[in-house]
């Protein structure tokens, strides 16, 4: 199977069911294949070399769906750039992954004319909805209508193999430029498959694209899984927990894959209606570690969801998946393995560690990317320990069951004397007290202990606590050497597109001596 079968599959099942709302508009799945169709044999007509790169700059909107499905239809591979990077950033991945066209949304032609004089090649470009006369226009961009005009709403002619090259994301950008992570049909696919089985979705279900679609989760795991089953698919074009109050409440959305701070920014809301969300029974959520005291929070606010968490991340995924039937004793785990992935835990030189002993996570199996592109040293250290192994960067440990616990991101932990020290582990003693809304916490540099724990904290409306009471309530729920040392009370966190905090811009204030540490 590959991509493209997907959405053929679906249409051919129901044709006449509602695939695509968003932007005002509907599609059908037989209108959703068709303009894929035509959409792709447009691009085969730019007569391209196999594996040609073909970029996406575009919020969530049908014509990005249409895109995705037309390119997986052609040899090329499709690039899902970040709609929050900088012009900087987004000449860097245009660069690194050597794109031939890019399709994308009018608001960001201002961008492309920005990077286009420091680009080794120049992208043809291809406008998605209406330039308006605010827009910064690129001379010979086409509007996407113009492009397909002459071509017929057909299956092409090319068929792909499963092992070819099918898209590129890039990884987190929460530190440094993003590496171009490669996969092929057959691990998306393989995604697809896992998430149908694991996160209990039907043909009936009315879901909600709420994570950009330029982020793995939320395009492979999610929206792909969709369609493959061939539900109705909602697409906000960006994260706003009005928004999404009105669209679940107008359209009946019975599904929705969130990130935690997401499902946080919701409940917390001051116009947060629990009946407008009625109908919402079903919530994948991923992207972040999320505490017990947060996720009971969260649980309390939405009794009639069942909430299934997934582990993953760009490299491979899902890697894991934890569902309500595994109880409540498996509530600190992020699960088992994913129906067709396999995990396990090793130490530094990667020996496989026994049930119970913390090590760095890795994972084999159908859903791991090929490489970084145009990266063999970065691909070469994932790939280390040989016989398909990926090593995710991650730390946790399996118990006899074969559920993870993830301790941690490693990037994220800190030595303090000697003793490693896991951010999640003191968030989760923070969330436990109820003036807390939000909170992040990282290692600050401390000339006796190396680096110790501090913590931004966003303080729910009309709660009061001083900075002393707060460390004195962690030190009653941990162990009093990983209490913060300092805590900072801020209106809100830095976030990626995703919605994952971006701790590097809270730590590295601290570390080139413009905050006062202690």
């Amino acid at each position: 199977m590959v991509i493209g079968d997907l959405l053929r599959h679906s249409a051919g099942r129901s044709p006449e069911r509602i695939a695509l709302i968003g932007q005002e508009s509907s599609l059908t799945y037989k209108e959703f294949d068709r303009q894929a169709d035509c959409l792709a044999n447009a691009l085969l007509g730019l007569d391209l070399k196999k594996g040609a790169r073909v970029a996406i700059l575009s919020f969530n909107r049908p014509e990005y769906a249409i895109a995705y499905f037309a390119i997986a239809r052609t040899p090329y591979i499709s690039v899902h750039c970040s709609t929050r990077s900088t012009a900087a950033e987004f000449g860097h991945v245009l660069n690194k992954t050597e794109v031939d066209v890019l399709l994308l949304e009018s608001c960001f032609l201002s961008a492309v004319a920005e990077v286009l004089p420091e680009l080794g090649r120049r992208p043809r470009v291809i406008v998605f909805d209406v330039i308006t006369k605010g827009d910064a226009g690129v001379a010979d961009a086409v509007h996407i209508d113009a492009f397909v005009r002459d071509y017929p709403a057909e299956p092409p002619a090319f068929v792909a193999d499963e092992s070819d090259g099918f898209a590129i994301t890039l990884t987190g950008g929460t530190t440094g430029l993003p590496k171009a992570v490669l996969v092929s049909h057959k691990a998306r696919c393989a995604s697809a498959i896992a998430s149908a089985r694991d996160f209990g979705l039907a043909e009936n279900d009315i879901i909600i694209a709420s994570t950009p679609l330029f982020h793995t989760a939320g395009l492979f795991v999610w929206f792909g899984t969709g369609v493959m089953l061939g539900t109705t698919t909602v697409m906000p074009a960006s994260w706003d927990p009005l928004e999404f109050m009105r669209l679940v409440e107008k359209e009946r959305v019975s599904g929705a894959f969130l990130v935690p701070s997401q499902l946080n920014d919701l409940i917390t809301h001051p116009e947060f209606s629990a009946a407008s969300l009625n109908s919402l029974r079903n919530v994948g959520y991923a992207g972040a570690p999320m505490g017990r005291a947060l996720f009971d929070r969260i649980q309390a606010a939405l009794p009639q969801v069942t909430f299934t968490e997934n582990y993953g991340q760009s490299e491979a995924c899902p890697i894991t998946i934890r569902r309500k039937q595994h109880g409540e004793a498996k509530l600190g785990t992020v699960g088992r393995p994913a129906s067709n992935a396999e995990v396990g835990i090793v130490d530094a030189g990667g020996r496989f560690l026994a049930p119970g002993e913390v090590g760095d996570i890795v994972t084999r199996g159908a859903q791991v990317f090929d490489e970084y592109l145009n990266d063999p040293e970065e691909t070469a250290k994932v790939f280390r320990l040989g016989n398909g192994w990926v090593l995710t960067g991650d730390v946790g440990f399996l118990d006899e069951e074969g559920f993870l616990t993830l301790v941690d991101r490693s990037k994220d932990m800190l030595i303090s004397g000697g003793e490693n020290v896991y951010p999640a582990e003191i968030e989760n003693a923070l969330y436990q007290h109820e003036a807390v809304s939000e909170c992040a916490v990282f290692g600050i540099p401390d000339e006796r202990w190396g680096e110790v724990p501090a913590a931004h904290v966003v303080l729910a409306p009309g709660r009061r606590v001083s900075e002393d009471e707060l460390v004195e309530f962690c030190a009653l729920k941990i162990a009093r050497f990983k209490r913060p040392r300092i805590i900072a009370f801020v209106d809100s966190l830095p976030k990626t597109p995703v919605g994952k905090v971006q701790k590097n811009l809270l730590r590295d204030p601290y570390w080139s001596g413009q905050h006062k540490c202690i």
